[in-house]
């Protein structure tokens, strides 16, 4: 299933997206949270560390595995993932280092890193709720266009098109952007228990109306949302321009059952 939010603004989206996060780390206080980098997950960050803040959340038996990483970047890169990681996820959350994992994109071994990472997982008991945010071409974590939908966690080479809207990330400089990557495959992804993907934006509309309401495809690979069984996507109205089924969504949210409710 997957259940559409949309609201008006991005702080919002983060609001939203950070209340189901909440309800599974007040559930389980070990849970293991997959985590996301981009500018898409940062209000969720920010709106995690403000219930941390107030006493409302604990995250230091909190497990998390990011999603990707560049290959061949140092770690000490202020863009590195392992560095944005622990600035935006472990340092703001207060999680354990020792419990937050990260693809190695320095292994000397890329097919035994890849296959450690995903033993990693099995052993943390799978992730139960993983935050993603999708490029403009569709892709989710780093599995571009035509990824399979079995794939698991792997070395990839960047679109041109990704490469082209990280070069913000690096000072704007596409030469210094990585050309490849290891990646959670879209297998690995719709193995977590629940998944919750954010976009704001008018960029993303056409990624996100690719994603919810066109044909399962390998060419749009966030439409592998549509397999999974517990799948919300939470979306400021730029973002939701190019949908055809907007009332729809907002009176399912606006009517979700009791038991679906989480408070925002």
């Amino acid at each position: 299933m997957m259940q559409i939010v949309i609201v008006p603004t991005p702080a919002e989206v983060g609001a939203v997206a950070a209340a189901k996060i909440a309800k599974v780390v007040r559930t389980k206080a070990d849970a293991v949270l997959g985590v996301a980098t981009g500018s898409s997950p940062l209000a969720i960050y920010a709106e995690l560390e403000h219930r941390k803040s107030a006493g409302e959340l604990d995250f230091t038996a909190v497990r998390a595995f990011a999603l990707d990483e560049y290959v061949g970047i140092d770690y000490a890169h202020e863009q590195s993932y392992h560095s944005v990681i622990r600035r935006e996820v472990t340092d703001r959350l207060g999680l354990n280092p020792a419990l937050v994992h990260v693809p190695d994109g320095a292994a000397a071994d890329i097919a035994r890193a890849c296959a450690d990472y995903e033993q990693l997982i099995a052993e943390a008991g799978g992730v139960d709720i993983q935050i993603l945010g999708i490029g403009t071409n569709g892709h989710i974590g780093f599995n571009e266009p035509t990824s399979s939908f079995a794939s698991r966690t792997r070395i990839k080479t960047l679109a041109p098109r990704t490469r082209e809207d990280n070069a913000r990330f690096f000072d704007g400089d596409l030469a210094q952007v990585p050309t490849h990557c290891l990646t959670q495959g879209l297998g690995t992804i719709l193995a977590a228990r629940r998944l919750v993907l954010v976009a704001t934006g008018a960029a993303k509309a056409d990624a996100v109306a690719a994603m919810v309401e066109g044909p399962l495809s390998s060419m749009c690979p966030g439409s592998a949302l549509q397999l999974h069984p517990d799948a919300t996507v939470v979306i400021d109205e730029d973002a939701a321009a190019r949908l055809t089924l907007t009332d729809y969504y907002r009176h399912t949210f606006a009517n979700l059952p009791e038991w679906q409710r989480y408070e925002v």
